[in-house]
């Protein structure tokens, strides 16, 4: 598949311009699937904004960023708040957008709530995780600091999946932990990895981006330039799954003694 890594600085609180923005990207890109960072909707430092800002996921913004998909023949993964109605919490939510209609959405598990991270003042925490069947294939959704937790991945890739998103807003201070990070969870899984970043700065965070594409033996497939909007385009071949799976067999030989008291109830979710 055509992947396209959207390296975008979003508008804090105006999501028309920010849906624009995607589009823009999305009609230049011309690819399979494309991914841009985490709240892009809303900016990531909207703060008690994001009381409004928050919508549901049959609100106007999905269903915009729906049209999108369809008219341009792409998946769209894209972070927003969402806001349950039932209980009015908010989370912090990836959402995914076929061409044929289906909307899926991953509810983060982690909210960083530590140094400049206030996620924990206005999101609930997710309970599961999500791995959504399209057409292109299976695709596993995290979130920034989800990433911190290899057990996440690992339940992702035992349950199928045959590609991580990962959609992010990470500071520049937190790039080396992600450079690092990233090619680990691609090799230990053998399943390729895309990750894309904010730019910008929002408030008191610098937003440098790192936003890369990563084979399922750490190749590297795609790069965008610090600091700079930019869409990166990759070419990801799950087939290279299997192959790598069979010379680096971490799945097969993973022991489940070790894995329960370990991660012993990790929900995964197919949508």
């Amino acid at each position: 598949m055509r992947v396209a890594l959207a390296q975008l600085d979003p508008t804090v609180g105006d999501k028309a311009k920010n849906l624009k923005k995607l589009e823009a990207a999305v009609a230049s890109a011309q690819a399979d699937l494309l991914l841009t960072g985490e709240l892009f909707l809303s900016g990531y430092m909207a703060r008690d904004a994001f009381a409004h800002l928050a919508e549901p996921l049959d609100g106007p913004a999905v269903r915009a960023a729906t049209s999108i998909a369809q008219e341009h023949s792409t998946h769209l993964i894209f972070g927003m708040p969402e806001r349950e109605e039932a209980t009015k919490r908010l989370f912090n939510t990836s959402v995914l957008v076929a061409p044929d209609g289906k909307v899926a959405a991953y509810r983060k598990v982690y909210p960083a709530n530590f140094g400049p991270f206030e996620e924990g003042l206005y999101f609930a925490r997710g309970e599961d995780l999500t791995i959504v069947d399209t057409k292109i294939g299976r695709i596993a959704l995290l979130i920034c600091y989800d990433s911190f937790f290899p057990e996440l991945a690992k339940a992702y890739a035992i349950e199928g999946a045959q590609l991580l998103a990962i959609i992010s807003a990470s500071p520049a201070t937190s790039k080396p932990f992600f450079d690092k990070i990233l090619p680990a969870r691609a090799i230990e899984n053998a399943m390729p990895l895309v990750y894309t970043n904010l730019v910008g700065t929002e408030l008191n965070i610098v937003f440098q981006g790192g936003t890369q594409a990563i084979g399922p033996r750490g190749e590297t497939l795609g790069r965008a330039e610090d600091f700079v909007e930019s869409t990166v385009l990759a070419d990801v071949d799950l087939r290279d799954v299997s192959t790598a799976r069979t010379f680096r067999p971490t799945l097969r030989d993973t022991r489940k003694e070790f894995w329960e008291p370990v991660a012993p109830t990790i929900p995964v979710r197919r949508a």
